[in-house]
């Protein structure tokens, strides 16, 4: 079974469109809100940060894609499908129960939690407000990533991508209704309206999730018990991700924390920055879930040799493509910042570090499309291992060295390119000494 571009682009390109769409949530109330008429620098701050807030509760629990997508695809590559059937409704069951923990154990704490990323006066007032709405719409999140992990193991992305499409159109059109209000019909809801606009956009994808899996899919979402045997080995690859993933969000709160250390229009600029750069890192790693499915699959089929070649083509095609992004972004380098704010002082900060996030897209790539091919293949250990080495001996020294010599956003964006080198080069080094072997061997 020789895996083409073609094969791999069918895969790639609708996973990359579903991919994008977090970030799009994101970019919308973010861009939507940077141009509001009242407080506009203190909504943008406190829709930054309770974004990394989110994605940190987002990505520690959505790790049930790479899980269920990684044995799943195995399966199929097995042929036997019908041994795991009833996994996704066991796995969903687990993470929408935990989803609702969260919501109950981080309500009431709201104004603490942001606190801790230096938030205070007005900044404080509308993070807590805005997440106090959008946290209802996790569950939702969660449900629809989980369904997204069956759909990738099953070696299709086009209904996610339907699904992801559906949920960005919402949010956009919902923003601007509900943030900006329509004259004489609805006032105004400024941070308000943008937080009801991304739960409903979630609401929506998870309505259509239930829809196409059950009309496109031989996979029930009745529960069945007793657990299905490959329930150990979830639970097992979902804790070293979750793990690996905290690591990733201690990264990121260290980043917030500081940018927001340094006063408003440094946060405001951080929040454009990341924003930019979270919709980089998901346009690779559409790639990158191509690499998730196409592993497993060759994984469970034995199929070395045509493993290595397809990490090789991943590799030279993640590197093309945040090329690609590095260009565009230094093209439109002016017009971009304007789309997301008028101040002259958070665009000023801005500009100072966006140079920074586009020279990371070529190594993003390489550290993205590894973490795929690794999570196919079921090496979540692995993965563990090396962002917690990358964030507490690579991003961490750096960032308190960086910001003792006042580099401020600078230094931050800095210790971010040397964490994802951290992260690239070690996957890179162990795939090719544990594989190579084995494909010539095949």
């Amino acid at each position: 079974m020789k895996i083409s571009l073609k094969q791999i682009n069918k895969l790639a390109i609708p996973a990359l469109i579903s991919g994008i769409s977090e970030p799009i949530l994101s970019i919308t109330d973010t861009a939507v809100i940077g141009n509001i008429d009242i407080n506009a620098i203190e909504s943008l701050a406190a829709v930054g940060i309770v974004g990394t807030f989110m994605s940190m509760l987002i990505w520690v629990l959505g790790q049930t894609r790479s899980a269920i997508s990684s044995i799943v695809s195995q399966y199929v590559g097995a042929n036997n499908l019908e041994a795991v059937k009833n996994l996704p409704a066991q796995a969903i069951l687990i993470v929408t129960s935990i989803s609702v923990l969260i919501i109950v154990t981080t309500y009431p704490f709201a104004k603490e939690i942001f606190k801790l990323y230096n938030a205070s006066n007005l900044i404080l007032d509308y993070s807590v407000t805005y997440y106090q709405i959008r946290v209802f719409g996790f569950p939702f999140t969660l449900f629809t990533i989980a369904v997204f992990g069956t759909f990738r193991g099953l070696q299709n992305t086009y209904y996610p991508m339907i699904i992801a499409t559906i949920g960005a159109l919402s949010n956009i059109v919902l923003d601007y209704i509900l943030v900006y209000g329509i004259s004489g019909y609805l006032e105004p809801m400024h941070i308000e309206g943008a937080a009801y606009a991304s739960v409903v956009a979630q609401i929506l994808m998870a309505v259509f999730s239930v829809y196409y899996l059950l009309t496109k899919t031989s996979i029930p979402l009745r529960l069945s018990f007793p657990f299905n045997k490959e329930i150990n080995r979830f639970t097992g690859m979902i804790l070293n991700l979750f793990v690996r993933t905290l690591a990733l969000n201690i990264t990121l709160y260290f980043a917030t924390r500081f940018a927001t250390g340094y006063g408003k229009t440094y946060i405001a600029a951080y929040t454009i920055a990341i924003n930019l750069w979270f919709l980089g890192a998901f346009i690779i790693d559409g790639y990158s879930s191509a690499g998730n499915i196409l592993s497993g699959k060759l994984f469970g089929a034995k199929n070395y040799k045509q493993l290595v070649a397809l990490n090789q083509k991943l590799i030279k095609i993640g590197i093309l493509v945040g090329v690609i992004l590095a260009i565009a972004g230094t093209i439109i380098y002016k017009p971009i910042g304007l789309l997301f704010t008028k101040e002259t002082e958070v665009l000023n900060q801005f500009y100072s570090v966006f140079w920074i996030v586009l020279i990371m897209q070529p190594i993003c790539a390489i550290a993205f499309i590894f973490d795929g091919v690794f999570k196919g293949l079921g090496k979540m250990k692995l993965l563990r291992n090396v962002l917690l080495l990358s964030t507490f001996l690579v991003f961490l020294p750096i960032l308190y060295a960086l910001d003792y010599f006042n580099f401020k956003l600078n230094g931050i964006f800095i210790a971010l390119t040397f964490w994802m080198i951290a992260r690239s080069f070690p996957l890179l080094i162990n795939f090719r000494k544990q594989f190579l072997p084995l494909a010539k061997n095949s």
